[in-house]
């Protein structure tokens, strides 16, 4: 059982970076979206589709190594299946990436090749980089460019304004802030960005996002919880129960005996969000 939040994250430049992409859409010739492999779905800003209609749409599978492999390739299928070209990448160690370029200009053929009919050899290809917060798009972009262009954290909401970053081969980036949307309908889904970094942590309810990535992992992943931190997993045990247990396995008390609950949560989202607990995908594909 999990416990109810509401999760909201709006702030204020998300407006301004939203306003931004729409006034640039007309100067690019593609998008390309940076999904997180480990949220597949959640990751997926609805407004930008309506944003970006029309335009051919890269989608970059980002953080590959972290996720499940055997989701990953229903995830992949099914973007395939929707019209995009699709990249599997993990920018920390740059896998997939130099397909990029070869994967745009395939992307983009029938416009180069009127190009080429018009005597414009070797013109300028646009591609907007766009996603939410904290998906790894800066990084994507430096490991694409071979150069620090773009600055990165493990903090959402580094980006704040657009850049342009010339690449080699008549590749030219716009780069944009990470932007979600005004309002989540589907809690689940902003739980899904609260586990991976893509809403701030200081907003957050620490002990329950904690217990609820617990029941999260009763459910897809309970052998990585008894791997990692030596406890019993029932199919009926609460998230807080989880969190519990672990947090005394661990050794984290406080004054009189108490269980540091917001110690241990912290803990296990940064395991989880540095791959110490395995590869995790938190959302499946059923088709």
């Amino acid at each position: 059982m999990r416990e109810d939040m509401n999760i909201q994250w709006f702030p204020g430049h998300m407006t301004k970076a939203r306003r931004m992409i729409a006034e640039n859409i007309k100067l690019i010739d593609a998008v390309c979206e940076v999904i997180d492999a480990r949220i597949p779905a959640s990751s997926r800003n609805p407004d930008l589709d309506e944003i970006t209609a029309g335009k051919p749409r890269l989608v970059i599978f980002n953080r590959i190594d972290q996720a499940d492999p055997d989701a990953s390739k229903r995830w992949t299928a099914h973007f395939k299946s929707e019209g995009a070209a699709v990249l599997e990448t993990d920018c920390k160690n740059g896998k997939g990436v130099s397909a990029f370029s070869s994967e745009v200009r395939s992307l983009l053929s029938e416009k180069i090749s009127r190009y080429n009919a018009k005597g414009q050899s070797g013109r300028m290809l646009r591609v907007m980089v766009v996603g939410i917060p904290n998906v790894g798009k800066s990084s994507f972009i430096n490991r694409v460019a071979k150069r620090k262009a773009a600055p990165t954290s493990d903090r959402p909401g580094v980006t704040k304004g657009k850049q342009w970053i010339k690449l080699d081969g008549g590749l030219e980036l716009l780069d944009t802030p990470g932007v979600l949307w005004p309002k989540f309908e589907d809690q689940t889904v902003a739980e899904n960005l609260a586990f991976t970094g893509a809403i701030r942590d200081q907003i957050m309810d620490l002990e329950t996002l904690g217990a609820n990535f617990m029941v999260r992992m009763r459910e897809f992943y309970p052998e990585r919880l008894v791997e990692r931190y030596k406890i019993a997993v029932s199919a009926e045990a609460a998230g807080f129960e989880l969190l519990e247990t672990a947090a005394r396995k661990r050794g984290f008390l406080i004054a009189g005996g108490e269980v540091d609950l917001t110690r241990m949560a912290v803990i296990l989202l940064d395991e989880f969000r540095g791959g110490k607990l395995g590869r995790i995908t938190l959302e499946r594909f059923e088709a």
